[in-house]
Order: C-alpha cells, then structure tokens, then sequence
C-alpha cells in the first residue's frame, strides 16, 4: 500500500496555471518566498522540497496542499 502512494509522489506532475496557484500558497502560507515557487517544467521534485522544508512538512502533505489548490481552480 506504501508503496504505491511513494510512486503517486515520485509521479506527481504540476497542472493548470502555476503562476495563479502560487499566488494563492503564498497567501494561505505567508513562509513561503516567489523563489520557494519558483517552478519549472520537470522539476516538480525540486519544487517540492523546497515547500516541504518551508511548511515543515512532508512530501505527501505538500502534494495534497497543491492538488487542493488545482482542484478548487477545475471546479
């Protein structure tokens, strides 16, 4: 079961209009910096690492923060 919820993280891509979501992170995390957000195409992994160790917390909970946030965009 772990196993398959570490390969949706190492997966994890970023969808729809980033500039637009990162606006709205930063809002709801004030700790979060543009250079945090900062995001470019195939470099997901970086991104996230970079949130995780600004909101102290883990790969599964930031991924989640994000898919929250593209979500609430689709609906």
């Amino acid at each position: 079961m772990d196993n398959s919820q570490n390969k949706n993280a190492d997966s994890f891509k970023i969808s729809g209009n980033w500039s637009e979501q990162s606006k709205e992170l930063k809002g709801k995390f004030s700790q979060l910096t543009d250079e945090d957000l900062k995001f470019e195409t195939g470099k997901e992994n970086e991104l996230l690492k970079k949130m995780e160790t600004r909101l102290n917390k883990n790969r599964e909970e930031v991924i989640n923060i994000i898919k929250k946030g593209q979500t609430q965009k689709t609906v």
